[in-house]
């Protein structure tokens, strides 16, 4: 009888054993159902994880590696804009931490957005109209609109860039004593009388006409700099920037390169002024200023800019702008001789990265249905007139 019980007892224990094992069974086949689902779903998302995690770690350019002691803290005002950007660029790419402060009045984002995230580099929403407290080794003061219809846009706006904001930038450098650089501009001669212009040249300037918020808001800019170097000691260095171009700059710039590029590009007429002054272009490229002491007309750069965009667009005749420069053209000795430099992108190189740059812009644009048209100067009144 014991035997029986105990064998019964045995076949219950074997039958629920059984049914455990098989509901287990069935458990884990629904559960790794459950989860081969679950991988087949999330199986996207790895991979498009995987491809961001790859995109940002090849997204920035090669940078240097510098140690402790080599690399400077940089801030660098106006660095969204088309010389600040290209400056910005040169800095990082050599290694130093760089910040860079813009209003993006005429400063693009879309100009510094391949640093974005770098542990080197800062972006700060900033006008330097308003102080700024941040520790720094060195500034480049490049923040002010640059183009004649951009500065007269705003004239009071323009002056205090370039006096307020140099001024706070210098009380800036004085605090933490950092060096400063001063991007100043050729419009400090205004009309030159002297031809080419050296560093000692004073200039020629209409101090009340339409570009002289620009004008004499950058030579009171200089100015400040030398006297806070002799009264406080502070480090300043100053460069007189001739007219520049190349990619970056804005198409609706308003300085002639800009327009003939565009106008050329998009088959209207090429304006020029009816006194087609002598011009020096002072060519931005790259990461590097570069200049050119040659001289042009005006109609010679329509003519060269409308065959090397192929273009068939007709060169017209503008009145002058008034307050003008007839005649613009560096003598650049002092720089060879002091810092053995010289100009090495040629003309024409330079004209067709520009234009290159300035295609793809078009075509960008297009997508977002809009069609930038050039921005004229202020000009006497006149009629369009067929050269």
């Amino acid at each position: 009888m014991k035997l029986l019980i105990a064998l019964a007892l045995l076949a219950y224990i074997a039958s629920v054993w059984g049914n455990l094992v098989t509901v287990r069974s069935l458990q884990e086949e629904k559960e790794q159902g459950i989860e081969g689902k679950i991988e087949e779903a999330i199986a996207p998302l790895k991979e498009k994880i995987r491809e961001i995690e790859t995109s940002i770690s090849q997204k920035y350019p090669p940078v240097k590696f510098l140690s402790e002691k080599d690399r400077k803290r940089i801030l660098i005002t106006g660095g969204a804009g088309f010389v600040g950007s290209h400056l910005a660029d040169k800095l990082m790419m050599d290694g130093h931490e760089v910040t860079v402060v813009d209003n993006f009045f005429t400063g693009r984002k879309r100009n510094v957005e391949h640093w974005i995230g770098h542990e080197n580099f800062e972006l700060i929403n900033h006008d330097v109209v308003e102080p700024l407290y941040i520790e720094v080794d060195q500034i480049y003061h490049l923040a002010s609109p640059a183009s004649p219809p951009n500065y007269m846009y705003n004239p009071i706006k323009t002056l205090k860039t370039n006096t307020i904001g140099t001024l706070n930038m210098l009380g800036l450098a004085k605090r933490v004593g950092a060096r400063l650089l001063l991007a100043s501009t050729s419009e400090v001669y205004g009309d030159p009388e002297v031809h080419p212009q050296r560093e000692d040249y004073w200039g020629h300037v209409n101090p009340i006409g339409p570009r002289a918020c620009y004008d004499e808001g950058k030579r009171v800019a200089e100015t400040m700099c030398y006297a806070y170097m002799k009264q406080e000691g502070v480090e300043v260095r100053v460069a007189r920037i001739f007219n520049t171009f190349g990619p970056r700059m804005h198409m609706n710039d308003g300085r002639v390169v800009s327009n003939f590029i565009l106008q050329a590009l998009q088959g209207e007429g090429l304006t020029v002024s009816i006194i087609c002054y002598i011009f020096y272009i002072y060519i931005y490229m790259c990461t590097y200023f570069k200049g050119n002491p040659e001289e042009h007309t005006i109609l010679e750069f329509a003519k060269l800019i409308r065959g090397l965009v192929g273009s068939r667009s007709e060169i017209l005749s503008l009145p002058e702008a008034q307050d003008d420069p007839q005649r613009r053209n560096p003598d650049i000795s002092k720089a060879k001789l002091l810092l053995g430099w010289e100009p090495v992108v040629p003309l024409e190189e330079g004209l067709n990265k520009t234009i290159d740059y300035f295609r793809k812009e078009l075509e960008y644009q297009a997508n977002n249905q809009y069609i930038p048209k050039p921005k004229p100067a202020r000009t006497k009144k006149g009629r369009l007139r067929h050269i």
